[in-house]
C-alpha cells in the first residue's frame, strides 16, 4: 500500500487484529483491507496468523499488529467519530457494542476487542467554540449526563430557553 497520508495510527492486538479490521471495515463507507502479512514458521504465534493488518477507515489508513498480551488497549487512546444525524450514532453505537462492547460516560465506548470509540455529532465541536460560555456551559452540562450522546437534546442546550 502506497501511503499518502504522512502519519496514521498503530494499534496494538493479541491476536485479533484481522477480525477488528474486518469488523471495522463493515461499518464505513469508503474502508477496506489494504494488506495482511502473515507470521511464518517458527515464529511467535502460529502459522498464518495475522502479523500486520493494514486498512483504511472511511478513507483514513490504520495499521494494526497481533503483538501477543504484552501491551493491552486502552481509553487513553479512541478512536473519535463526528457523525452528521442522531440516526448515524445510533447506528454505530449499536454495532461497536454488538457481541461484548461496553457503555461508557459522554459517548465513549469500548468495543468486543477492547478498543475505545467516541461517538459524537459533527456538530458537537462548533457547539462548543461558536458559542459563548453560558451556551458552552449549558452543552457541557447536557452532555456530561448522557452516556450515548442524543444530538436533539445537545442542540436545544446550545439554543438554551
Amino acid at each position: 500500500m502506497a501511503s499518502a497520508q504522512k502519519i496514521s495510527t498503530c494499534l496494538w492486538f493479541d491476536t485479533q487484529a484481522e477480525q477488528a479490521a474486518q469488523f471495522y471495515v463493515s461499518l464505513f463507507p469508503n474502508s477496506r483491507i489494504c494488506g495482511v502479512s502473515r507470521y511464518g514458521k517458527g515464529a511467535p504465534m502460529p502459522e498464518g496468523t495475522a502479523l500486520v493488518v493494514n486498512f483504511e477507515l472511511a478513507g483514513t489508513e490504520f495499521m494494526m499488529i497481533n503483538g501477543g498480551p504484552l501491551f493491552t488497549l486502552s481509553e487513553a487512546c479512541s478512536l473519535m467519530v463526528q457523525c452528521d444525524s442522531q440516526a448515524e450514532i445510533d447506528r454505530l453505537w449499536s454495532a461497536l457494542l454488538a457481541d461484548g462492547g461496553k457503555e461508557q460516560q459522554c459517548g465513549w465506548l469500548k468495543d468486543r476487542y477492547g478498543l475505545s470509540w467516541q461517538i459524537v455529532p459533527a456538530r458537537l465541536r462548533a457547539m462548543m467554540n461558536e458559542g459563548d460560555a453560558e451556551r458552552t456551559a449549558r452543552v457541557m452540562g447536557a452532555l456530561m449526563q448522557m452516556v450515548k450522546l442524543d444530538l436533539p437534546a445537545l442542540e436545544a442546550a446550545y439554543r438554551g430557553p
